[in-house]
């Protein structure tokens, strides 16, 4: 029974503390005074009377009433029910105002006051019980004997009230009245444990939607901040009550105030979750609040701020939800599509609606927690139950351990209540208890059909409805109101009276007294066993079957093959076992598969131990590995709880007592620091050694479970003894005592690591810091502060491993206090426990010293022995090899794809040497074979390091790693083994490091070269940089003391421009001299002006390679000043002798004559890094020539466009400089012999070829989207059509033509923007794009990242040719050629070029260069083009270092592959003109990789000047101490093509003076097999030394007898494994070698592979003369089967035009320029030798006359309708073999009439004429008369039909 009411309370506007616009409330009575004992006063009432504040008001308002909740300090909720209504004063502030003469009153009169005001006043009843209705009635009734002064007293009604006594649950009625004719009815539920709601949820549906109050749901239940807001405060209570109806069976324990008063608003800020309304008044308030979630329900919206995640119900649990509850609050939705909708579906009645909604959150509640029961751990049942729940397992079991809904849940406070209240098995049940146990099967049954669920759901509704309203509504309520005029007149009605308080208190005296006396009426509890339901395992395997039947077969093979191999392994068969175990280790990826090994194992342990042999042991630990590497942390699926007890029973024995355990084998994974998994294995544990406490004590011993005993014992409880009671406690509480015992060793044993000194585990999970996170009430501050005090009491302390000791020690002490609080282990049982902790833990770490010392010992079972990298002579090892495991990448190469098993990954060494970085091993499947697996690159190629985390699949360990990715196209992942220690790899890294990028160039490994590897390490700066120093200093006073009587002005020390300086760059350029002119520089001889020390100096630089080409160009010679002939237009110029003029240039340059070095000295300002244009190369047959030169300073540009003479008053700087400089280039045009020639202007002719042609290749230049490389004007005027005139008139063609430029200057589009062309200077510029050297670095980057990709994808998108073409490194190799065949192009017809971009250094370089190769035969022969590079590359400053980021200074700039980008476009040359190159692609590829790896000091540093400082440029020939050590990469190519035939392409057979014209789209291009390449055997096979002795190592190994059977002459030969050359040699060269070993046989002196080539070359000559057939030239014959050279002799062959002197115009047509020589095969010809005839091709044919190229005239010639080859060929006459050109018919788009043009062949028909267009150009026909013209139209229009 309680009281209906506790207290009665009349609140008032104070009127005494009114202070400025809030007014306050104050208690005016309050019955009783007294606190009752049960149920204390609640502070505050008046706060929540006026939640928005005491106010007085001008009109009376009507009387209000609504619940408040309050919460008190032990958390019970009282229900303030208040009735407000307002009574008249006279206004106190018109009296305020006469008393004051203040001048503030005035202000306030001028607002008029009313004369009557209002004040609130409020009646209060405060319950423990929420019966609003009622409250209602009794609160209105008391008013109304107030205001209509009815005869009751009020102090009968009060007293009455509270002295009213009514059941609180059990469904009866209780009728009560006030004593004042009223009569109510007060009908209580049946059973109090489930909330009444009224109608309260269904209104809450109607106000916020489905969706929305699924939303509030799952924020109430997974803790976040819920705010309601509305201007009703009824519906605020509503609200709040209907949200905790719907949770119920969980019960809301945070912050709950339905109505929060204005004044408490500070309260939303809290920290802690809570649901809470306010008023809507307060919206603004409630604005800037971040984290609540906001419900509007007079809005009907909900806000979720950005940063709250709400999760939701998983799927389908929420679809299924939304639908049930759209179907009860719209059934009309079901049938709204009926053609005869039924009469009446009209949604039930509010309050049954209500119950609805409420039964299906029940419904769901069931689906959630079903089988919870079978998670529940009964720790102790005497003398009070204590239970936790499993929440890993229940997650586990029911498979939703990634779903984040029910983990928060479950984690919450509403759930440990929740365990706590419905944990114990023996109490009373309710509905919910009978849901989730009884009818779990029909849920699931009827989950998927909506009808049965939803009459389900009815039948829940009914019970809930009968709960509340168990007997039909009975009309008695008889309540009076107040009548309609007193509320009329209530303006004028008295106060509320104050109350005679003795009355009220003699009633409440009088009825306590009365209760004393009576009997208590209790009714007892119905207690019974709570049912379990159907266990959980058995629920979801139904549904897992359910969904996919044939899960169950698979994996009853993998089990299959799981026990079969631990049979093995116990029957010792261990090559069975080792056969399965790879299969094993994949099938262990599944759970029934981890299940089975656990049960297996344990079938083989004999009481509580099993000693295994070695190699046993190693098998199960590594399966053991394997099996907890895929558990979570929380170990769900309890698969860690199954191992832990195998742990400590599996052992091998290391020696004379000494047994390892398989634990300290295990210890790698999170599960053991997770504090969680180790409480619900202890309480697993606990509740079985209970259960068994009472098992004997029964003397039946079927199985019943622990929850089923507990239950039985809890009944049998009140009827046993005191003693046997206490009896009973203790052993249970020794029991708890036991266990903790024994987990405070298994802990140790799984968290002390065997090397203790090695803290591993702890150290990275953070062991110290795991807080429990398990539903615990218990706090753990008391714990742990006596935890402490015992630890230190200890006395344990032990220096060398307190560490590990400590945290372990540490860790165990917070497990065992919380655990034993929980479990009620007395005090002394818990400080013994603390006391005896520091003790196992130093006992055992004892205990694993001796385990780890004697496994030391232990061979390592089958670690292959690490095999030594062969090294060069000179080559160092810096660090010992590592073992570690290589893993396979992104290349196919390892995963056996493109043939032969699959290599990686491979357990081996890795070798940091001075030079590379060595991998070498064995492949880790020892089925693959014996191979050995090499990988190398050269240290200082590394180009990205990066840590990785790698899974070996074998043995299941995560290792640390790391990723090596080197510009040689080399990646090497690597893991390091377990034994190779963390600070070691470490230690590794720093090393390479500091080799990678040492202090100064100095450090490289060309220089270091057979120093001791110490020195390499530590570089001693500071003596280096001195001498740096001097050196610069002594240079530089050389200078100046050649300089002579030149006086020296110091330049202003300006920073240098370059994007980093080297380290010591900066000191030189202070000493940056300028000369001013007072003695003219040029009639200085040569050997006047250098003293005589420097004479050795100079004598070098002329034997430089350079100066050899200058003469062989016929540019000019170094002589005497004397007899050198002035009529050579060019001279050798000293100026830069001692590298003043410009830094970055070699010492001799070439100028024009006529420009003395004074001007040079100037005009090199203009230029950036003043490297002005110098020539580099000359064409003999046009004598045109080829500059290279810098951009211009912005400055210059300007000037360098303005007219000559344009009138200056007074010439300044710039002017004078502009002058120079175009007298500068004046004197390069007249050195041109066709500017003398004509000393007019020279018209186009001849100029044009058809490859000029806009629409051909040019206009690619222009059109390409992104790579649009020119200015269209100049282009089209390039091509040698005219620019549309500038008034829009029509150009008249042959007119206006443009002439030639003499000089073309390529410059930088971004550079010139705004200079003009001027018309009548000789020069033009052609603005191109140049790719800067960001996107080089950047392409570059992709290009490594698609050839070697880090890991293999399946991804479309990240194939290797997307990602190829998202790296955009061939559209730059295709710009590079572009603009080299342009200059070629410009050059062959005669006019001069100077190349001037960017810097200089780089594209400048790269187009030069490849100008000069197309160019100039010479280059393509070996020492053309090594002098190609010395001349181009390395005398002219491209910046190797700086763009190799080859030292530590250059490091931040990273690797820019400039030289890289040469060499490929070089290949794609080679590739189209096979025939032309004397090198092989081989000799590319030498070149690509050595000029990365830092061997040869080659290309080192930045310049000459550089390279003169530190002595490597003039390095004297007999100084070398060591022949082995070759300092450049020149000689040792040399050397080395004396000795084999590697670098020499046989099919050189150079034509004359021939002009190479590659064809340069991007289709035309292919991926350089340098990038994609691997020879796992050997390494990269660019160290030739090292082949050499690899295979005498091979040989040694050979030549040991070999007992075997007969020898297979067979030899496989793997792709990526073997290095093919060598395997599969080609013919020739195999032939060469046979040669070799023959006359080495026969003991003759063998011959050089080179004359033993020439002679039979020779030979071959002078037998096709002979023969004199038409034949492919002989190297043809002699073709080797390179796959390359075969490749492009197919193309030779398949496509015409790619033949080097075979039409390379584009549209096939023989262009001016390129007509085929005499002694070389035509496509023709090559047709012929594979036809019989050509008559049967030629299906029509006779003579059209054809218009040239631009400026030739109309010529007949002799044509051949081809249709079997689709073409259209022509002769130059009928009987002419030799074609003079192609037109390809796929070309031609149209046929069409055409009109004569000018020059067109005279007295012929216009009808005659006819067009051919084709997706190139227009060919313009004329026939002999209109009907042939019209034959020829037709032939060839069937011809394109027919295609």
């Amino acid at each position: 029974m309680a009281r209906l009411a506790d207290y009665f309370v009349v609140v008032g506007y104070d009127l005494e503390k009114r202070g400025g616009c809030e007014g306050q409330g104050r208690i005016l009575q309050r019955f009783p005074e007294k606190d009752w004992e049960d149920s204390p006063f609640p502070q505050g009432v008046e706060l929540f009377c006026q939640p928005s504040g005491w106010q007085l008001v001008p009109d009376q308002l009507p009387p209000s009433f609504f619940v408040a909740v309050l919460t008190d300090i032990n958390s019970d909720r009282h229900y303030c029910a208040c009735f407000t209504f307002w009574e008249g004063l006279d206004n106190p502030q018109l009296q305020k105002a006469e008393a004051s003469e203040a001048d503030e009153a005035d202000e306030v009169l001028s607002v008029v006051q009313p004369a009557k005001i209002f004040a609130p006043k409020s009646l209060v009843l405060v319950s423990q019980l929420d019966y609003t209705e009622v409250f209602r009635n009794c609160l209105g009734l008391i008013y109304t004997i107030h205001v209509d002064g009815l005869s009751a007293p009020l102090e009968t009604v009060i007293g009455n009230l509270l002295t009213c006594v009514i059941p609180i649950a059990g469904g009866s009625q209780r009728t009560i009245t006030l004593g004042a004719g009223d009569r109510q009815v007060i009908q209580t539920p049946i059973n109090d444990s489930l909330p009444v709601s009224g109608s309260s949820v269904a209104q809450l549906f109607r106000q916020l939607g489905i969706a929305n109050v699924l939303c509030l749901f799952c924020a109430a239940l997974t803790e976040h901040k819920i705010l309601f807001l509305s201007s009703s405060y009824q519906r605020l209570t509503d609200a709040c009550r209907a949200l905790l109806a719907i949770m119920f069976p969980l019960k809301y324990s945070f912050t709950y105030i339905p109505i929060l008063p204005g004044k408490l608003l500070e309260v939303l800020s809290t920290p802690t979750p809570f649901i809470i309304g306010v008023n809507s008044f307060f919206r603004s308030e409630t604005q800037e609040l971040l984290d609540v979630i906001i419900a509007d329900l007079d809005g009907g919206t909900v806000t979720i701020p950005e940063c709250v995640h709400i999760s939701l119900l998983p799927e389908p649990l929420l679809q299924q939800t939304q639908t049930a509850l759209s179907t009860v609050l719209d059934p009309e939705l079901e049938v709204a599509d009926h053609a005869f909708p039924p009469q009446s579906t009209q949604p039930s009645a509010l309050k049954i609606q209500d119950k609805e909604i409420r039964a299906v959150f029940l419904w769901l509640f069931a689906r959630l927690f079903q089988g919870y029961r079978w998670c529940l751990h009964i720790i102790r049942i005497h003398p009070e139950p204590v239970i936790r729940f499993h929440k890993a397992a229940f997650l586990g079991q029911r498979a939703l351990s990634e779903d984040d809904f029910l983990t928060k849940v479950l984690d919450g406070m509403a759930f440990a209540g929740f365990v706590s209240e419905r944990g114990p098995p023996y109490r009373a049940t309710d509905l919910f208890d009978d849901l989730v146990a009884n009818q779990v099967e029909r849920i699931r049954q009827e989950e998927a059909c909506l009808h049965k669920v939803m009459n389900h759901v009815k039948e829940v509704a009914e019970q809930l409805f009968k709960n509340e309203n168990p007997y039909p509504a009975v009309a008695m309520h008889k309540i009076q109101r107040p009548s309609e005029n007193s509320q009329n007149n209530a303006q004028n009605q008295a106060s509320f009276p104050m109350l005679d308080d003795v009355a009220v208190q003699l009633f409440i005296d009088h009825a306590a007294a009365k209760l004393k006396t009576a009997p208590p009426a209790v009714k007892p509890e119905l207690k019974s066993m709570v049912p379990s339901g159907p266990p959980l395992g058995e629920l979801f395997l139904a549904y897992i079957v359910d969904r996919n039947g044939n899960v169950m077969a698979n994996s009853a093979r993998r089990l299959e093959v799981v026990r079969n191999c631990i049979t093995y392994i116990f029957e010792n068969k261990m090559l069975e076992a080792k056969k399965l175990m790879p299969a094993v280790l994949r099938a262990l990826k599944g759970r029934a598969a981890r299940v089975c090994l656990t049960q297996e194992l344990n079938q083989h342990v004999l009481q509580n131990r099993a000693v295994l042999d070695d190699q046993q042991f190693d098998y199960i630990v590594r399966m053991m590995n394997c099996t907890l590497q895929d558990c979570s942390h929380m170990d769900e699926h309890g698969i860690a709880a199954a191992l832990l007890p195998l742990v400590t029973a599996f052992c091998r024995k290391l020696g004379a007592g000494v047994t390892q355990f398989a634990y300290s084998c295990v210890q790698e994974h999170m599960v053991w620091t997770n504090m969680q998994f180790w409480e619900a294995m202890f309480y697993s544990d606990v509740q079985n050694h209970i259960r068994h406490l009472y098992l004997e004590t029964e003397d039946g011993g079927q199985e019943i479970g622990a929850l089923e005993l507990a239950s039985e014992q809890s009944r049998l409880w009140p009827t046993l003894s005191k003693e046997m009671q206490m009896e009973r406690v203790q052993k249970e509480e020794s029991t708890v005592f036991s266990q903790a015992i024994h987990y405070a060793n298994r802990m140790s044993y799984l968290l002390l690591p065997l090397d203790t000194s090695k803290n591993r585990l702890l150290r990275s999970s953070g062991l110290g810091d795991v807080e429990s996170v398990s539903n615990s009430y218990v706090t753990n501050s008391i714990a742990g502060s006596m935890a402490e005090s015992y630890d230190t009491e200890s006395g344990f302390e032990d220096a060398e491993s307190s560490d590990v000791a400590n945290s372990v020690v540490r860790f165990i002490n917070r497990f065992v206090d919380k655990v034993c609080n929980e479990s009620g282990v007395t005090n002394e049982h818990l400080k013994a426990l603390h006391a005896m902790i520091p003790d196992i833990v130093q006992m055992h770490i004892e205990t694993l010293e001796a385990v780890h010392r004697e496994s030391k010992r232990l061979p390592p079972i089958q670690k292959p022995k690490l095999l030594r990298p062969t090294l060069l002579p000179g080559e160092e090892l810096v660090m010992e090899g590592m073992r570690v495991h290589l893993i396979p990448d992104g290349r196919e190469e390892a995963t056996g794809l493109m043939g032969g098993p699959p290599l990686l990954p491979a357990e081996g060494a890795i070798f940091l040497t001075t030079y590379r970085l060595i991998f070498k091993g064995t492949p880790t499947d020892p089925l693959v074979g014996e191979q050995t697996v090499t990988r190398s690159f050269p240290v200082a190629s590394l180009t990205k390091e990066k840590r990785i985390s790698v899974t070996l699949t074998m043995d299941q360990f995560v290792q640390e790693g790391l990723q090596l990715r080197s510009c040689t196209f080399q990646l090497m992942k690597i893991a390091f083994d377990e034994e190779v220690a963390s600070d070691l790899a470490e230690v590794f890294r720093k090393h390479l490091h500091k080799l990678r990028y040492p202090q100064h160039v100095q450090g490289t490994f060309a220089f270091t070269v057979g120093q001791s590897g110490k020195m390499v390490v530590e570089h001693k700066t500071k003596d280096k940089n001195q001498s740096l120093k001097t050196l610069s200093k002594n240079l530089v006073k050389s200078a100046k003391r050649t300089i002579g009587r030149q006086y020296v002005t110091r330049k202003k020390y300006s920073p240098p421009t370059w994007e980093n300086r080297s380290s010591f760059q900066s000191e030189l350029d202070e000493d940056e001299i300028s000369v001013s002119e007072e003695v003219d520089q040029s009639s200085l001889t040569l050997s006047s002006t250098i003293r005589s020390s420097d004479r050795q100096t100079m004598s070098n630089v002329v034997e430089r390679a350079c100066c050899r080409d200058y003469q062989r160009l016929g540019l000019g010679t170094l002589s005497n000043s004397l007899t050198r002939s002035k009529n050579e237009p060019f001279r050798i110029s000293t100026a830069n002798r001692m590298y003043t003029v410009c830094r970055s240039y070699p010492g001799l340059l070439i100028v024009p004559q006529s420009i003395p070095d004074s001007t040079i000295n100037r005009i090199c300002r203009c230029y950036r890094q003043n490297r002005f244009p110098v020539v580099c190369w000359r064409n003999s047959r046009t004598k045109a020539v080829l500059l290279r030169s810098a951009g211009l300073h912005a400055k210059g540009v300007v000037g360098f466009f303005k007219s000559p003479n344009a009138p200056t008053a007074v010439p300044s700087q710039a002017d004078s400089t502009s002058l120079e400089q175009e007298k500068y280039l004046h004197a390069i045009i007249s050195s041109m012999p066709s500017y003398s020639e004509n000393s007019g202007r020279n018209t186009l002719s001849g100029f044009t070829s058809t490859h000029m042609n806009t629409s051909g290749k040019w206009g690619s230049i222009r059109g390409s989207g992104r790579l649009s490389a020119y200015n269209p004007d100049v282009g089209t005027r390039l091509a040698g059509k005219e620019s549309p005139q500038p008034n829009g008139g029509p150009s008249e063609a042959m007119f206006l033509r443009q002439q030639k430029a003499y000089l073309y200057i390529i410059g930088d589009k971004a550079q010139l923007k705004g200079g003009k062309q001027d018309s009548f200077q000789q020069w033009e510029v052609v603005p191109i794009e140049v790719c800067d050297v960001r996107q080089v670095k950047n392409s570059f980057k992709k290009l490594m990242k698609a050839c070697v990709p880090s890991s293999s994808t399946s991804d479309p998108n990240m194939s290797f040719l997307r990602c190829l073409e998202e790296s955009e490194w061939m559209a730059l190799l295709h710009r590079v050629l572009q603009v080299s065949v342009l200059v070629v192009e410009l050059l062959d017809t005669g006019s001069s070029v100077m190349v001037s971009l960017e810097d200089g250094w780089d594209v400048t370089t790269q187009v030069v260069s490849l100008v000069q190769l197309l160019s100039d035969p010479y280059y393509r022969t070996f020492d053309g083009f090594r002098l190609l590079v010395e001349k181009e590359w390395l005398s002219f400053g491209h910046r190797f270092s700086h763009r190799g980021a080859q030292t530590l200074g250059s490091q931040s700039s990273g690797f820019t592959p400039i030289f890289l980008q040469f060499l490929d476009c070089v290949h794609q040359i080679h590739l189209q003109f096979p025939m032309e190159f004397e090198f092989s692609q081989y000799y590319l590829k030498f070149l690509a990789y050595h000029y990365v790896s830092n061997r040869f000091r080659t290309f080192l540093l930045d310049s000459d000047y550089e390279r003169i400082e530190l002595g490597v440029l003039y390095e004297e020939k007999g100084e070398r101490k060591n022949p082995q050590v070759c300092k450049s990469v020149w000689d040792y190519i040399d050397r080395l093509n004396k000795k084999t035939p590697i670098f020499y392409n046989y099919m050189f057979s150079p034509e004359d003076e021939e002009v190479l014209r590659p064809y340069t789209f991007i289709s035309n291009l292919k991926v350089w097999d340098f990038y994609t390449e691997e020879t796992l055997s050997e390494g990269p096979s660019y160290d030739w030394e090292l082949r050499g002795r690899q295979e005498r190592a091979a040989e040694e190994t050979a030549e040991k007898p070999d007992t075997g059977g007969p020898k297979s002459q067979r030899h496989i030969v793997w792709p990526c494994y073997d290095n093919l050359t060598k395997a599969v040699p080609d013919a020739i060269t195999k032939l060469l070698q046979d040669l070799q070993s023959l006359e080495a046989e026969l003991g003759q002196a063998t011959d050089k592979w080179k004359d033993t080539w020439d002679k039979i070359k020779t030979t071959q000559r002078t037998e096709t003369k002979l023969e004199s057939k038409p034949s492919f030239s002989s190297s043809l014959l002699m073709s080797s089967n390179l796959s390359h050279q075969r490749r492009s002799q197919g193309v030779y062959l398949q496509e015409s035009g790619v033949g080097s002197s075979i039409n390379l115009a584009l549209d096939c047509e023989a262009s001016a320029t390129s007509t085929p020589v005499p002694g070389r095969p035509s496509t023709s010809t090559l047709y012929s030798q594979f036809q019989s005839s050509e008559s049967e091709n030629r299906s029509f044919e006779g003579i059209l006359f054809k218009r040239g190229a631009l400026l030739k005239p109309w010529k007949p010639r002799w044509f051949v309708l081809d249709k079997t080859k689709h073409q259209l060929r022509y002769y130059e006459s009928r009987q002419d073999k030799e074609c003079k050109g192609v037109i390809e018919l796929a070309e031609v788009e149209s046929v069409t009439a055409g009109t004569p043009t000018m020059g067109a062949p005279k007295n012929i028909d216009e009808k005659a004429f006819f067009d051919l267009k084709t997706t190139k150009r227009v060919y313009n026909f004329c026939a002999q008369d209109s009907l042939n013209a019209q034959l020829w139209m037709d032939s060839v229009q069937s011809c394109l039909s027919d295609a």
